[in-house]
């Protein structure tokens, strides 16, 4: 057997927890590749609205498996917030959640050190979650690391206290005052404090080595999908660096964050909004300033589901989706959000872009000063969130799903109108 992926094209928030929700029937495990708490996937059905932030969006199959693997970073607190809050819903994570022993553990002293690196850069600032990612990879990619391999040690705490006073041997560096810093709402000491306690949380899920794990169930025929976070364009090495993730979230990071083999990826499903948003800072060449992107925004509520933030929004770029296909070689494209453009009559979408005064149709290492060059197309401009069959999708809704195949060479294979899992459509 082969793994399938499911992964974002754009810059994150293209929908990836309701597409993962919606195909997990399909699999017997879900597993998460890569990223931490900086994710917010959200999934809705029966009326009710969870957003995951670290447990893989296939939690809410009791019969199927999920794992957080080697490649995930994970905060104890907040993973406890996430698994009482899906407990008041009557979904027990302990009962099909698998987690591994190398994923790294971020500590309270991170998230310190990320608000530290992120106030020192002024009005340069990337746009951190604040969630301690960085400096987590960072100590990963330096090998200073905890992994929660590590909390069964009897020198768990050693390690942690010598790592934490590293940490804040940088932040005395930057004469940083954090005495007011606030981690959810709490002080660093109350955060700290309760970041204890949930490690106790954490035994009462089984650990495992992982790529042990999930080699075997591929060898027994079990069937695997294999859920990113963020997006391509948000790549520590392809996406529009230094404004990126810490984390490979391409294809290629399925490899190292589950510890499989190239030859063992089967699909992979690339999912990428009907227009594009972005959060944070960082080269966006189709945003918009004016009232259409303010609409825009307001329709799709877009509004960051792990920070709150309002997220930037424009026209579909589909310089950077060919992209972002050729990079992770995508075989099946899943559109979302084809129900917010329902309200306008005419759209935009970027076929060049316009550098140093030529046309190019390729994302170059100058990424910052790209004006993007237009096309325009109809736009269906009736409600599409009560459809379920494809042929009853609006003829201008179908002309543009064309136009996007043809540009990209990949067939959009669902095609999703709605948050609710039930707002989607197979073709």
């Amino acid at each position: 057997m082969k793994i399938d992926v499911i992964l974002g094209l754009q810059w994150g928030d293209e929908g990836k927890g309701k597409i993962v929700d919606v195909l997990t029937p399909n699999y017997d495990i879900i597993a998460r590749f890569q990223g931490g708490p900086n994710a917010g996937h959200t999934i809705e059905f029966n009326n009710q609205k969870f957003v995951l932030h670290t447990i893989p969006s296939g939690i809410f199959h009791p019969e199927k498996l999920n794992i957080i693997g080697n490649g995930v970073i994970l905060d104890p607190f907040i993973f406890n917030k996430e698994v009482e809050n899906l407990s008041g819903f009557g979904i027990i994570p302990s009962d099909n959640l698998l987690i591994s022993k190398k994923a790294h553990l971020i500590l309270p002293s991170h998230r310190l050190l990320d608000a530290v690196y992120e106030a020192s850069k002024g009005d340069k600032k990337i746009g951190s979650t604040l969630k301690g990612i960085g400096p987590t990879y960072t100590d990963k990619i330096a090998r200073l690391g905890i992994r929660v391999g590590d909390i069964a040690h009897p020198d768990f705490r050693e390690k942690y206290n010598a790592l934490k006073a590293k940490h804040f041997q940088i932040v005395k560096s930057y004469n940083f005052d954090y005495s007011a810093q606030k981690f959810d709402g709490l002080s660093f000491e109350e955060y700290e404090n309760i970041w204890h306690e949930s490690i106790e949380l954490l035994g009462k899920f089984k650990t495992i080595d992982s790529e042990v794990f999930i080699n075997q169930k591929l060898s027994e025929g079990k069937s695997l999908l294999a859920e990113g976070a963020q997006g391509t364009m948000l790549d520590v090495d392809f996406g529009s660096y230094p404004f990126v993730t810490s984390s490979n979230t391409i294809c290629a990071g399925v490899c190292s964050g589950l510890g499989i083999a190239p030859s063992k990826v089967g699909k992979v499903f690339g999912v990428f909004k009907a227009y594009c948003t972005r959060v944070g800072s960082g080269p966006f060449p189709t945003e918009l300033f004016d009232q259409t992107g303010e609409i825009m925004r307001a329709e799709g509520h877009e509004f960051g589901a792990t920070t709150g933030r309002p997220r930037r929004c424009g026209w579909l770029d589909l310089i950077a989706l060919r992209h972002s296909v050729i990079i992770n070689g995508v075989t099946d494209l899943v559109m979302t959000k084809g129900d917010v453009l329902g309200i306008f009559k005419e759209l935009k979408v970027s076929t060049h872009y316009r550098l140093n005064s030529n046309n190019i149709d390729f994302v170059p290492f100058e990424c910052e000063n790209l004006e993007p060059v237009y096309q325009t197309v109809a736009g269906w401009n009736v409600p599409l969130t009560n459809l379920s069959n494809v042929e009853n999708l609006p003829s201008q809704l179908k002309d543009y799903i064309l136009f996007i195949e043809k540009f990209t060479s990949t067939k959009i294979s669902i095609v999703s109108l709605g948050p609710d899992r039930l707002q989607t459509i197979f073709r």
